[in-house]
């Protein structure tokens, strides 16, 4: 198997398993065992992961309560002919994770920057929905303030393409009566652990699933994937 040479001073973006520790590339394996540093969301949650594939690279702290003092440190590390990886706890990191400052300082201080691709929830949950695939939309976590919820949702009731969103287990009975006021009845998808031990697929009209949910709380992360307008129509 050829396998890249690292370049120096380029920074890497390392997808990392979402929940199954064998959804892991080789290429990703090797990037991480041979830069000098990865910055990671939680180097506690990281060390699972590198521990069951022995790497042994030195980890370093970049998460969103950081990465304003920390991206321009990395970036000198990057200019000094560094390598760096960049991951997050689980994913593709940017997609609803930090990471946007530093790959952008890093393309305005000229750097390499590669894609290491990997596993993504949200394409995960898309591709089981059984709802158009075609042309879709992500639009990150909902709200947390009814408020703000119930106009966000609003603004997307008109919405054509597919929807995707995250949610947490402890929000969802609050935001789901939302998405009923807002979005009428629709059949909906919310997919729960994927690639874990209790991956789940909760299938069936909102009102439905309020109903069934009332007394059964759900854990895990949670990707919800919604119709867009007309294809609900013609549904």
């Amino acid at each position: 198997m050829n396998l890249e040479k690292i370049s120096g001073g380029a920074l890497y973006i390392v997808s990392t398993p979402i929940g199954n520790l064998s959804d892991f590339s080789y290429r990703a394996v090797y990037i991480l065992q041979n830069v000098d540093l990865i910055a990671s969301e939680d180097t506690r949650t990281s060390g699972v992961l590198l521990s069951h594939y022995k790497i042994t690279t030195p980890q370093t702290s970049y998460h969103e309560h950081n990465e304003k003092s920390k991206a321009p440190e990395l970036i000198q590390s990057l200019l000094s002919g560094k390598t760096i990886a960049l991951i997050t706890d689980a994913g593709t990191p940017l997609i609803s994770d930090p990471g946007y400052r530093l790959v952008n300082l890093a393309i305005s201080n000229k750097l390499e920057v590669f894609p290491i691709p990997g596993a993504s929830s949200i394409l995960a949950a898309l591709v089981v929905s059984g709802l158009p695939t075609d042309r879709f939309v992500f639009e990150g976590y909902l709200p947390r303030s009814s408020g703000r919820l119930k106009t966000f949702l609003s603004g997307l009731a008109n919405e054509i393409r597919t929807l995707v969103l995250l949610e947490t287990p402890h929000r969802i009975m609050k935001s789901l009566p939302v998405m009923l006021e807002t979005l009428g009845d629709r059949n909906i998808v919310i997919a729960r652990e994927l690639t874990k031990k209790y991956e789940q697929k909760i299938r069936g009209p909102i009102s439905e699933i309020i109903a069934n949910l009332a007394n059964k709380p759900i854990k895990g992360e949670l990707v919800i994937i919604i119709p867009g307008h007309k294809a609900e129509m013609n549904a």
